[in-house]
């Protein structure tokens, strides 16, 4: 399987880590996405959308992270990282749902205006944007906080929605996100981040 990938994106990250956790190789090929690698006419025809990341498995092109990590465990059910009994598989959809629906696109506006609109030369952090996704963020964290309160894992066993979650929050430091108020979810991305999947991908300056 090939994977093509900006190495510190945290989306690409979520797959790096469902492959390890699975044993799966992936053959890593790094995209100048700032360069603009992604809006060439080879890379539209894996992908549309000119984003990252993108599988290939033989014949079968896939994009979007979520769907990619979903079908690398079902290829692997032992590893028990995505349910089969209908509500238990509903309960990690809703968590996937609700990671690229609500969390990640008040996250990466944070971390857009603070980090990339300077590696991408566009000038200062517009506040107002800021300030308006940490509100969010703040919402949404006290959701997250809440669910796992007494729990090791999002769904109560270790699923590919927990690597998701974990990966988006991954450049949190970076984006100047401060998690400390929610001691459960401190709590729990200790508990990935001491995985061996965690150490071997994460991105160094956000380790």
């Amino acid at each position: 399987m090939k994977l093509y990938q900006l190495p510190q994106s945290n989306h690409c990250l979520n797959v790096r880590l469902v492959a390890h956790e699975v044993g799966e190789k992936l053959e890593l090929i790094d995209v100048n996405f700032f360069g603009g690698e992604t809006q060439t006419p080879e890379y539209l025809r894996k992908n549309p959308n000119g984003r990252i990341p993108t599988l290939e498995d033989g014949d079968f092109v896939l994009w979007e992270s979520n769907a990619i990590t979903a079908y690398l465990a079902a290829l692997h059910p032992e590893k028990g990282l995505l349910p089969t009994d209908a509500k238990e598989r509903a309960d990690v959809d809703r968590w996937l749902h609700w990671q690229s629906a609500h969390l990640t696109p008040a996250f990466v506006s944070v971390l857009y205006e603070r980090v990339l609109k300077k590696i991408k030369g566009e000038g200062e952090p517009d506040e107002r944007v800021v300030e308006v996704c940490l509100q969010n963020l703040k919402h949404y964290f006290g959701v997250l906080n809440q669910r796992l309160e007494g729990k090791q894992f999002l769904c109560g066993k270790l699923s590919i929605a927990d690597f998701a979650i974990a990966a988006t929050l991954s450049p949190r430091r970076a984006a100047q996100v401060d998690l400390a108020p929610y001691s459960a979810v401190m709590t729990w991305l200790g508990r990935i981040a001491s995985r061996e999947s965690w150490k071997t991908n994460i991105w160094p300056a956000f380790a």
